[in-house]
């Protein structure tokens, strides 16, 4: 895997074929099985190691902290002040104090860790593809910040693995865990909008507050330190940021759980801002700027529906993830306007009575209606996590739901929400759009990730536990956060913790490490012993 990957991968095969540039899907390799509805055994205590502790894995690290029956095992960024301030975060919570590992290939000894059960990747772009492969083929289960892949060669290497390894590797898309697309998705599930026949979904979002705020890279690959998100658009075309926008139409639409993305066709803009930041941090003219400011592209399923996506972080816009699905007997839209449209007798039939004779899809419906069915189709992961993640915040607490959920189902021993296959589907559309603009706006077939078995299942669904399995599952996390928390104050790791930072001396330093291990496997044998 290259270091900077690029949105176009040299091993991608593909044809002409009556107009239409065909990808390749290679054969699942023989004695590989497929990690369709994964279910690994429940994880009494979910053992974290955190890779990427710039702009969003801190917040991460806050989120896990919440959360009963993880421990936080390791923290790796590039620069080590980085990785070691989240330690802050684990003492406010009374928790013991994490490894630190730092520079340029400070994961991979994090990753051969034998104390670890899932990494979570919040790194640049270029990098998380290779440090999930890192990790999977030192069988860790692997979370994986947007995008997760850049290309597809990439996609599918996370796709061997995951066979390979029969090992979790998730997408962490945020964006299908906010309130609109949840209630939005329970309605859709349950018929409330007909048969879903077309959604729309975007990131809009004006980055010019923004730019100078992501990493440079100080090993050369960015000789103009741009940062790498600029970098990464100057030298690359397509839709590189896609999953924001089409995780939750996918969900909605069954993807790969009864339909399958088969057919796309792109389009974008001439760049004009994106070309002008680079001049005006550089002072000399830019002819190179791959990505148009706006792209645009339209997507054709296997059961006829059609997704339109749209990217454009340059221009002055008002944030947009559109969020819009037109079904058969209704209507839901989030940007700008949250609302949906059914009529009377439709709304009806969804369990709720309408308060007006006259209601019509021509508008919006009044607010008491709207209330009312979100009431009624109020999602029952909102119901169980969404106070405290209010509270958490966060993208207005998305991201705690993320997180919690993903917690929930490893303790539990479900299925993921969105497995590799989403990963690899959603991150495709970067070097799809891309083969498409390249070619003239050509229409570009999707490669088939879970070669043949996308209608094996059908509807895309959460996964739950019996409430008495749920309940022996918190009663074991909490016990052991409980324990956990009493053994570090016990042992008094903190100020073992501190001897390390505090030491004159390497000498020093290294006895006082050696202490702070002594005594952080004494805490875990103690926890271990109470369990």
């Amino acid at each position: 895997m290259q270091t900077d990957a690029q949105s176009l991968s040299p091993s991608t095969k593909w044809q002409w074929n009556k107009g239409k540039i065909v990808i390749e899907s290679p054969e699942r390799p023989a004695g590989q099985k497929d990690v369709l509805q994964l279910a690994l055994p429940k994880m009494k205590t979910v053992r974290v190691g955190f890779v990427g502790l710039g702009m969003r894995g801190p917040s991460a690290v806050a989120d896990f902290a919440l959360i009963p029956g993880v421990e936080i095992v390791a923290l790796c960024d590039y620069e080590h002040d980085r990785a070691e301030r989240q330690n802050a975060t684990l003492r406010k919570h009374g928790l013991p104090p994490a490894a630190v590992y730092s520079g340029e290939k400070g994961y991979e000894d994090l990753c051969r860790r034998n104390d670890i059960d899932l990494v979570y990747i919040a790194t640049d772009w270029d990098h998380h593809a290779i440090v999930a492969k890192c990790a999977l083929e030192n069988g860790k289960n692997v979370a994986d910040e947007v995008p997760s892949a850049m290309n597809l060669e990439e996609c599918w290497e996370l796709v061997n693995l995951a066979e390979q390894k029969q090992l979790n590797c998730m997408i962490l898309e945020n964006c299908c865990y906010d309130w609109f697309e949840m209630r939005t998705l329970n309605m859709a599930q349950h018929g409330v909008f007909g048969e879903i026949i077309r959604a729309q979904g975007a990131y809009i979002h004006n980055l010019d507050e923004f730019w100078d705020y992501y990493w440079k890279n100080p090993n050369g690959s960015d000789p103009e330190q741009l940062g790498w998100r600029l970098k990464y658009n100057r030298e690359n075309r397509g839709d590189i940021y896609a999953t924001h926008g089409l995780g939750p139409v996918a969900q909605a639409l069954d993807i790969h759980r009864g339909d399958r993305m088969a057919l796309l066709v792109a389009m974008d803009t001439k760049s004009v801002h994106g070309k002008e930041l680079v001049e005006a941090k550089t002072g000399k003219p830019c002819n190179d700027f791959r990505n148009g400011d706006h792209t645009t592209t339209l997507i054709r399923t296997a059961n006829q529906k059609v997704i339109e996506l749209q990217h454009d972080v340059m221009n002055p816009q008002p944030y947009n993830r559109l969020y819009q699905l037109t079904g058969s007997r209704g209507f839901a839209n989030k940007y700008p306007i949250e609302g949906y449209a059914l009529d009377s007798k439709q709304l009806t039939a969804s369990g709720v009575q309408p308060q007006v004779d006259n209601l019509s899809t021509h508008s919006f419906m009044p607010e008491a209606e709207r209330k009312a069915l979100e009431e009624k189709y109020e999602h029952p992961i909102l119901k169980k996590f969404g106070k405290l993640a209010k509270e958490v915040g966060g993208h207005g607490g998305m991201d705690f739901i993320m997180t919690a959920r993903l917690v929930y189902c490893l303790q539990n021993g479900l299925p993921l929400d969105m497995d590799v296959y989403d990963l690899a589907e959603w991150c495709a559309i970067a070097e799809l759009s891309a083969l498409s603009m390249d070619n003239d706006c050509a229409p570009v077939t999707f490669p088939d990730f879970t070669r043949g078995l996308w209608n094996k299942y059908q509807g895309y669904r959460h996964a739950y536990a019996s409430p008495e399995e749920e309940a022996a599952a918190e009663a074991i996390a909490q016990a052991f956060t409980k324990a956990s928390k009493e053994a570090t104050a016990k042992l008094k790791l903190w100020q073992l913790y501190d001897n390390v930072q505090n030491a004159k001396s390497d000498a020093m330093k290294q006895k006082a490490q050696t202490a702070l291990n002594k005594a952080i496997a004494k805490a875990r044998a103690i926890v271990a012993k109470q369990l």
